[in-house]
């Protein structure tokens, strides 16, 4: 059922931004800071299509798809047209695919998303989604293959994650040399402040784990075993974890014998406890090369609620984390040192990541709380607009402008009085 809407002009001013950054069948995240399509990104973009325009919807997702690698991976940035503006372009990631293309993942939400479009108008997308299932089957069994090696999603450098630079990461980052990169310039600092961007150590490290997967032809066997960063991300885990709750679902309603993709989910769901940090009383990341934890909670650690996983104690620390601020969900631990809250995701409240929680929420009868969710991110936007993330503490918008997902998540939920689920 349709939801009131909080604001007709805010409406008009999300589908804007969307058909604003729309490429011809694929969107930018924000025009100039971000030139090319990124994968989790894109699959936001869909669902907020689907509110005006389910054709227009279906086909982000094809064209996410269309870069797939023959291995199953869907990559985390694809090059469709040449950007000189943009560091690390596709000379310095040498994959060698076409079109050109990163050569790492990112967050599968694409499943799940497909899932809300589908339930949207079930008869009009089913030849669509027919087209798409095997492709998503594929990317899932990749994860399963490539990512889950110790139970729980790996990854294999921190933009994998797609929370790039968050307290989760130090302990690996740590271990990985920066220093003989050579010179390069950075373009996003150029767009936003800097002091809202990882700094200088963090990107020459991230460099080097790129020049690393480059220099053995992206052999993800390789990487895995002797690159320079593995860690155990409970994000990507619990999002995988939906995402193949969701492939099933799609399947059934297909009509497919979705067997192998409920052995998937059980056995991740397995081995989820393996996260779980009895010291920080919450999920946390894992450094797999030498078994620690990192000793960090952030937001990551709350979309066990959308994986259907939940607890007394991560109650009472989501909590904790929450009653910390005033707008949206922190993106990390507002108590630790680390916290800072315009930098990025070390701190910063982030549209998509509140709306992923509040479906979760609103999936385990937290009504309260996923409405209290809905809200404060509300007013971030109403007060501010469209921008990538924001100071929970103050509301001081940051990032880039005009933002693809944060319009999505405008249009499907946080300006949809009331409901988690979207009210397109």
């Amino acid at each position: 059922m349709t939801n009131p809407r909080i604001s007709p002009a805010l409406d008009e001013q999300a589908r804007a931004i969307l058909t604003g950054n729309d490429r011809g069948g694929y969107t930018v995240p924000t025009d100039g800071l971000y030139p090319y399509q990124w994968n989790w990104d894109s699959a936001f973009a869909a669902w907020g299509f689907a509110t005006f325009d389910l054709d227009r919807a279906w086909t982000e997702l094809d064209t996410l798809f269309s870069a797939q690698w023959a291995d199953g991976m869907v990559p985390h940035i694809i090059f469709h047209k040449p950007d000189p503006g943009y560091f690390p372009g596709p000379d310095v990631w040498g994959t060698g695919q076409s079109p050109e293309t990163s050569g790492i993942s990112q967050p599968p939400v694409a499943a799940t998303m497909a899932r809300l479009i589908f339930e949207m108008d079930a008869e009009a997308g089913r030849d669509r989604l027919a087209a798409l299932y095997p492709r998503m089957l594929a990317w899932h069994r990749w994860w399963r293959d490539q990512r889950c090696g110790s139970g729980v999603v790996a990854i294999t450098h921190p933009w994998e994650s797609g929370r790039d630079n968050c307290p989760d990461w130090d302990i690996g980052m740590a271990n990985v040399d920066g220093s003989n990169v050579g010179e390069y310039t950075r373009r996003d600092t150029g767009h936003v402040d800097a002091s809202m961007r990882p700094g200088k150590a963090d990107y020459d490290r991230y460099i080097a784990m790129v020049q690393f997967g480059r220099d053995c032809g992206w052999d993800q066997s390789e990487i895995v075993a002797n690159g320079p960063f593995l860690m155990a991300d409970p994000g990507i885990t619990f999002i995988l974890l939906r995402a193949h709750d969701d492939l099933a679902a799609l399947g059934r309603a297909l009509g497919h014998d979705v067997s192998e993709v409920e052995g998937w989910a059980a056995d991740l769901r397995a081995a989820v406890p393996s996260i779980w940090n009895a010291e920080t009383r919450g999920f946390d990341a894992r450094d797999l090369k030498t078994g620690r934890f990192s000793g960090r909670i952030g937001s990551a650690a709350f979309l066990a609620y959308l994986a259907n996983v939940e607890s007394p104690e991560l109650d009472a620390r989501m909590t904790e984390l929450w009653d910390a601020v005033r707008y949206g969900f922190p993106s990390a631990d507002p108590a630790s040192e680390e916290f800072d809250p315009r930098r990025y995701w070390r701190g910063p409240s982030w549209p998509v990541v509140n709306a992923l929680m509040a479906i979760g929420l609103t999936d385990r009868g937290r009504h309260a709380a996923a409405e209290r969710l809905r809200r404060e991110t509300a007013e971030l936007i109403e007060a501010h607009g469209f921008f990538e993330y924001f100071d929970p503490i103050d509301g001081t918008p940051c990032g880039g402008d005009a933002f693809t997902w944060t319009a999505a998540i405008w249009l499907t939920w946080a300006g949809a009085a009331g409901d988690a689920k979207g009210g397109a």
